[in-house]
């Protein structure tokens, strides 16, 4: 009898009640069945961990907007958000901040202003957000080519790569590069916190060649809770930053990008 055939007459007498599955070696306690019960209840909380986006204002959240004071913003005049731009650019330790309704169109206008032209090029890591989710606006809204170097486990650049990246200025052919860019905490790299030491010898690096740095500070706030700063002190040494509202913070939308005077009002 082939394999086939024996499998096939084991069935058949299955089937007609001859043969019989041997007893389970194992039976659920009355705590597993209760726990099973339980978890497909309809009455378990679930908690979402798919991203940190997903968090939803509170009812006083919901309380504040529903009250807030509201002016025309293209004047100038909404004293809401004069006062949220006025706290941002506080917190951060920057002359001034502005209110945009995506992280992506933070970092991506703050680029547009450090780059005052076509043909120009920003340093940043391979698996950063920039580089990997925002939709190549660099490219298709500046003309700004991204120079992606590998990013280590701990969500840095090795600063030798990114000096050796750097393109000379005497060369017509090779496009200038204009801004080096961070991210802390870097999303990709498993939310890992850069340190005080290495975002200080960036911001020396870029100094040394008369590059500025932005920090994609999305989850900034994370960045400066785990290393036990004031946020300010972390981007002291970068010349732009942004944050988002949206990840962990409760809000559905908004960020906010800051930077010198000169800066925002470009």
């Amino acid at each position: 009898m082939t394999p086939q055939h024996g499998l096939r007459h084991l069935s058949i007498r299955f089937m007609q009640g001859v043969c019989q599955l041997p007893e389970p070696k194992w039976i659920p306690s009355c705590r597993t069945l209760n726990a099973i019960r339980c978890l497909s209840s309809s009455s378990v909380s679930v908690i979402d961990l798919r991203s940190d986006t997903l968090t939803k204002p509170t009812q006083k959240m919901r309380e504040a907007m529903k009250n807030a004071v509201v002016g025309d913003d293209v004047f100038g005049e909404d004293p809401t958000v004069n006062e949220l731009q006025d706290v941002c650019a506080s917190v951060l330790g920057k002359e001034a901040s502005l209110l945009v309704p995506t992280c992506t169109m933070a970092n991506t206008a703050s680029v547009l202003v450090h780059c005052s032209g076509r043909f120009q090029e920003v340093i940043l890591g391979e698996d950063s957000h920039m580089h990997m989710y925002e939709l190549a606006g660099l490219a298709q809204l500046g003309g700004i080519q991204g120079r992606s170097i590998r990013n280590l486990p701990d969500g840095s650049m090795d600063l030798e790569e990114i000096e050796a990246k750097i393109r000379p200025v005497d060369d017509v052919h090779q496009p200038w590069t204009k801004a080096i860019c961070l991210e802390n905490t870097h999303n990709r790299c498993g939310g890992k916190v850069l340190t005080m030491d290495y975002v200080k010898k960036v911001k020396d690096l870029a100094k040394k060649h008369g590059l500025v740095v932005h920090l994609d500070g999305a989850r900034l706030f994370n960045a400066a809770t785990v290393l036990k700063v004031p946020p300010s002190e972390i981007t002291q040494h970068a010349d732009s930053v942004s944050v988002a509202f949206s990840k962990g913070l409760c809000c559905p939308l908004g960020s906010i990008m800051a930077g010198s005077k000169d800066f925002i009002d470009l």
